[in-house]
């Protein structure tokens, strides 16, 4: 009877036995530099167990399992623990959302922990710990070319990441890109990166050139760069070695900034400024070349007016030429061949412009006059050209001249005015039809009732479609898309124009299948919704990869078989989106 009861109250206490699963954290309030650990605990071996998706943090380590198991007085215990280590990216309020497990069927879920991030705090030392701090022993330094150029000069800004020999570096992540706001910029291309030897703070340091950007400063004032930061993973030595007598690594992370920097930007002097200045900073030559100057009837000619040399080549105007009434001009086609480096823009631009003369003789193309701001002797020059002749040696000859020389030539006096003829016929119809009762009148008659259904369903229809706002929404989002690809198969050849098509058919392609609008176009939200809506992750990293290039590779030097890549690429992965989701 006893070993009855004892049995019975055993699994009586199994039944009131309560699945706790819950959240831990080593703290509810931490600096940005600080680390957060994060136990997620449960007293039952639960399946399937999901974490949640850590917003406003990195992990950095983890997720490490832990599971214990007892008896104790024949009571028997389990424990299992996710640990996970996290660092925040941002200041603020930031949630830990909930992490879930399923049991018998059932799923549990943790309740969400708010966390308050603060700014970096110093943290303490342990007196033990003689290990190397990467605190001073790693820098992030802008060096700028120059603090106050004028309007349109360019200067180069170059991010150097310093460090010392007794550290090293396995990793480093963008947090906050710099942003140039009212600058041309153009970054130039690190196609790898080499540490170099270097002097900084009077000690040898080794360092990186991380990133080379040429600026062109659009207004006077002081134009602030805003910083560039980074999170670094480090190696650190310790006074720690192993069973080898090597000495026991260190891993750790330091955010680092190359700080805010302040351009104080001169106007261009008024003195002396051309009335036909159009912004030109540098040292140019120009010249106007027409292809031919004697030509014959239906015959046409290229003029083409260029600009050569060193300075803000993309950021004039070319003058245009004035040709007389006789020669017919077309719209110009704009070329460019510039290069970009440290030094800034140099190459060549020009228009040139089809000319087509309509009537025999001599014509003068006027000259025509460039001016820009020399940097060097910090005065404004201007380039003047010849003038051209064309002469074109046969053809119809212009009257309009004629004509304005004798204007009384074919006015028509009074007496030789038309007169009446006669005022009255006595013509009649050869047959009669009678309209009423005829096959048209039957026809305008009944042709009312017949349409009147036809306006209806018509109606009713038009009325489903206006009343269906998402379904529109998706059809012109997905007109916008094949448009805007086409658009960019036209620009091949013209790398600005087509970048700007691609990146607009890719949005316009989200916004008709995913059902959303530009402002919820982030990153990890379109990544989320193409990844829920069954799409493999190769293809949506792909895609997410291409739009950011498309911004980049506007200003970025290009091949046209690199475009033509793109294009294809941009294709292909279109496809591929559309069949998965």
């Amino acid at each position: 009877m006893k070993r009855h009861l004892i049995l019975l109250l055993l699994s009586f206490q199994g039944l009131l036995a309560q699945v706790q699963f819950e959240a831990k954290v080593s703290k509810t309030t931490l600096g940005l530099n600080e680390r957060l650990q994060v136990d997620f605990f449960m007293n039952i071996d639960g399946d399937n167990f999901n974490e949640p998706s850590f917003d406003g943090f990195r992990v950095v380590g983890g997720p490490m399992q832990q599971v214990s198991q007892s008896w104790v007085n024949g009571r028997s215990s389990f424990e299992k623990v996710y640990t996970y280590y996290l660092l925040p990216n941002q200041k603020g309020s930031l949630v830990i959302k909930q992490a879930t497990i399923e049991y018998n069927g059932r799923v549990y879920k943790t309740s969400p922990i708010k966390i308050n991030v603060t700014a970096a705090v110093e943290l303490p030392k342990d007196p033990n710990d003689i290990s190397i701090s990467a605190d001073n022993n790693i820098y992030l330094v802008a060096d700028i070319s120059k603090t106050n150029p004028y309007i349109n000069e360019p200067i180069t800004v170059v991010y150097k990441l310093y460090f010392s020999y007794n550290i090293g570096i396995t990793n480093w992540r963008e947090l906050n890109k710099p942003k140039y706001n009212d600058f041309w910029s153009q970054n130039i291309d690190i196609k790898k990166l080499v540490a170099e030897e270097g002097m900084f703070k009077g000690e040898k340091y080794r360092y990186v050139v991380l990133r080379k950007t040429v600026l062109y400063p659009q207004k006077s004032g002081k134009l602030e760069i805003e910083p560039l930061s980074l999170d670094i993973d480090v190696q650190l030595p310790t006074n720690r070695r192993n069973m080898f007598g090597q000495m026991v690594l260190k891993e750790d992370s330091k955010r680092v900034s190359a700080g805010a920097k302040t351009i104080a930007v001169r106007a261009l002097p008024e003195a002396g400024k051309p009335a036909d200045f159009s912004g030109a900073v540098g040292n140019f030559d120009f010249k106007v070349t027409p292809s031919k100057t004697n030509l014959k009837n239906g015959e046409s000619l290229d003029l083409v007016v260029s600009v050569s040399g060193k300075g803000n080549m993309k950021l004039f105007n070319l003058p245009k030429p004035v040709v007389p009434n006789a020669l017919e001009m077309y719209d110009a086609v704009h070329n460019e061949q510039v290069n970009t480096s440290l030094a800034g823009m140099s190459g060549k631009i020009s228009d040139s412009y089809t000319i087509i003369p309509q009537y025999k003789g001599n014509y003068p193309i006027k000259p025509m006059q460039f001016s820009y701001f020399d940097l060097g002797s910090g005065t404004y020059k201007t380039l003047s050209s010849a003038e051209i002749m064309i002469n074109v040696l046969d053809g119809p000859t212009d009257t309009r001249a004629v004509a304005s020389a004798n204007p009384d030539k074919n006015k028509i006096t009074s007496n030789e005015q038309f007169k009446f003829i006669k005022l009255k016929t006595d013509l009649v119809p050869v047959a009669e039809n009678d309209f009423f009762g005829s096959n048209l009148y039957l026809g305008l008659l009944f042709a009312p009732f017949l349409i009147l259904p036809l306006i209806v369903l018509f109606k009713n229809k038009k009325e489903a479609i206006d009343g269906d706002i998402v379904g529109n929404r998706i059809k012109m989002n997905n007109k916008l898309a094949k448009k805007y690809l086409s658009e960019a198969k036209k620009q091949i050849n013209n790398k600005e124009p087509f970048y700007v098509a691609l990146e607009k058919a890719m949005h316009n392609f989200l916004k008709a299948k995913l059902h959303i609008e530009t402002s919820e176009m982030s990153k990890d939200n379109i990544k989320e919704l193409l990844l829920n809506r069954n799409a493999k992750p190769e293809a949506v990293n792909d895609f997410i990869a291409l739009t950011e290039n498309c911004e980049v590779a506007r200003y970025a030097p290009s091949s046209t078989a690199t475009i033509q890549q793109d294009f294809d690429k941009a294709v292909l992965i279109i496809s591929e989106l559309e069949k998965q989701i």
